[in-house]
């Protein structure tokens, strides 16, 4: 077996090792493996070849792994929002009067009943839709729609 299959070998090597791991790294390593089977293929010496190895690496890294992070980033989809953040911009009926005055009021989403202030500090009745602008802890401040 000659130094060149040896190379490419560890290329593949390096190549399963990069399917069990994320980050890209290890599939740097593979691709200088393989610049130095061309090397050693090309009758390089084993300087030259670790020289190939060490070079078309440090190419990888740098030109080759953001291009491959780049493509495989989740792009498109917007984060999914969970618990009180999922509430900002959803829309509710208000199950008691909202009253900054009697410090009353709370709106009905999605079968939860919330505690609820005015955004702008006015009143708002019963059975009117809001939309949620924030939530501070357990209490929505609602605007009507």
């Amino acid at each position: 077996m000659e130094l060149w299959h040896m190379w490419v070998i560890a290329a593949l090597i390096l190549v399963v090792v990069e399917i069990f791991t994320q980050g890209f790294a290890v599939i740097c390593l593979s691709i200088g493996a393989l610049a130095a089977a061309i090397a050693s293929a090309c009758g390089a010496g084993a300087e030259g070849q670790l020289i190939w190895f060490a070079a078309v690496t440090l190419l990888a890294f740098i030109f080759v792994r953001p291009l491959l992070i780049k493509a495989f980033k989740k792009t498109g989809k917007p984060e999914r929002l969970s618990g009180v953040d999922a509430l900002r911009g959803r829309e509710g009926t208000v199950s008691e009067r909202i009253s900054p005055a009697d410090n009353t009021g709370r709106v009905a989403i999605d079968g939860d009943d919330w505690k609820a202030v005015s955004a702008d500090g006015t009143d708002i009745a019963k059975g009117e839709k809001v939309t949620v602008e924030n939530v501070d802890s357990v209490v929505l401040t609602v605007k009507k729609k």
